[in-house]
């Protein structure tokens, strides 16, 4: 996160006192029916603006629900810190949720729409008897003052990338692909226009990658940069989601694995992402991943091997095995390079030299004052955030990037 996001983003919101009385008073309601207020609101959205789903938003998350959840969350937990005086903005949260509306191209035109119908989203489950009027202006305050937080944000982050709000995709041709696992593709791509090379990036960070599928729908998905970070050319990792149970297959990953091939075009944005570190700094790193999580971890490993960085590095990752292990190789080898880092892996089957097992933090040793690194599933990272919080890491000195929507992170 730079200075910039920073300053944006730590100032609270004042909420005016007779409305924060009413939050107060309303937030165990709103609370207890919030899934239900978002599940409306996204029927309603999708009906009255069709095009979002089609090309906007994640078909599968929806599906599933998991946005719906996500969404609930974040509006809970913002209005929650608005009116408790001993908690600060939540920093992070709003932070997440920035740097993901910028990668898919939000502007603030889009706010009045979200507001339109999760309003009316809130009248139709609790009833106008309910949401009378003070209840209405309070809650309202409560959107605009998030709302407005985060345009000002994200008209930042186009700022320090100096693009115009919501002009963040480029076409890029694809110029190297390697299968690294049966399930994992590794794609390299560079600008469409010589003129326009594609911008460099900080170790962490993602690219929204676009593509458009056999039914015409436009869909977007994220995924971590890895490489060094030199403008010119951009390099990510695809781990293809089969399906499993009630979830269905990952669209956009299953059409880049089968038919995105080198002297393709793809769409893509410039980079986004918070869960980058400060290279300035001198204090030891902690990197801890699972499965495809991975990526970020050799995004910045790429950066530190690359400036040979003398700073005390330990990896930490977790995996089902050696063959399903993206980027295996590189890891090792970047780590190796590296004068004063170290590796750990755990395997759940043919562990050979590895540790055996899900990965424990308890038969580590973490380094004193460590920046902590965090990604993998929601299962993975809530795992590890407690066995953190047992070993006495300090809560913010760990850092998180998700692949997928959350309800209980915020």
């Amino acid at each position: 996160m730079t200075a910039t996001a920073t300053t944006l983003l730590v100032a609270k919101p004042e909420l005016e006192e007779e409305h924060a009385e009413v939050i107060r008073a309303t937030l165990p309601l709103v609370g207890a029916n919030v899934n239900e207020i978002t599940q409306v609101f996204y029927r309603n959205l999708f009906s009255n603006h069709p095009s979002l789903i089609r090309d906007l938003f994640n078909r599968g998350n929806q599906a599933q629900g998991a946005q719906q959840r996500a969404l609930a969350a974040s509006i809970a937990t913002f209005a929650t810190h608005l009116v408790d005086p001993s908690l600060p903005n939540p920093v992070d949260l709003l932070s997440r949720i920035g740097h993901k509306h910028a990668s898919l191209g939000v502007t603030e035109e889009s706010y009045p729409v979200v507001h339109e119908n999760l309003f009316a989203a809130i009248v139709e489950v609790l009833g106008a008897d309910v949401v009378t009027e003070p209840v209405a202006t309070a809650w309202d305050r409560v959107y605009w003052l998030m709302a407005n937080t985060l345009i000002a944000f994200e008209k930042g982050l186009y700022d320090e990338v100096n693009v115009a709000p919501g002009d963040v995709f480029r076409k890029a041709r694809v110029v190297g692909r390697v299968d690294d696992t049966d399930d994992v593709v590794a794609f390299v791509v560079e600008s469409s226009d010589a003129e326009k090379p594609l911008p460099g990036f900080r170790p962490g960070q993602y690219v929204s990658v676009g593509v458009v599928l056999a039914d015409g729908a436009r869909q977007l998905r994220q995924y971590s940069l890895i490489g060094t970070p030199e403008p010119g050319h951009l390099s990510f990792a695809v781990r293809r989601v089969d399906a499993a149970g009630d979830a269905p297959a990952g669209e956009v990953s299953s059409f880049l694995h089968n038919n995105v091939q080198v002297g393709d075009e793809i769409d893509i944005t410039v980079p986004f992402g918070d869960l980058t570190i400060d290279t300035e700094a001198t204090t030891p790193l902690v990197l801890i991943s699972a499965g495809i999580g991975d990526t970020p971890m050799v995004g910045i490993l790429d950066y530190l091997a690359a400036n040979s960085s003398p700073r005390h590095t330990v990896v930490l990752h977790a995996d089902r095995s050696p063959s399903t292990h993206p980027l295996r190789t590189d890891m090792h080898a970047l780590v190796t390079s590296l004068p004063n880092a170290s590796l750990d892996v755990w395997y759940e089957t043919e562990p050979g030299d590895a540790r055996s097992g899900l990965l424990d933090i308890s038969q580590v040793e973490l380094p004193e004052g460590a920046d902590v690194y965090i990604c993998g599933g929601n299962g993975f990272l809530q795992a590890v955030r407690a066995q953190l919080q047992t070993a006495g890491v300090a809560e913010d000195k760990v850092h998180f990037e998700l692949f997928s929507p959350n309800d209980w992170l915020v």
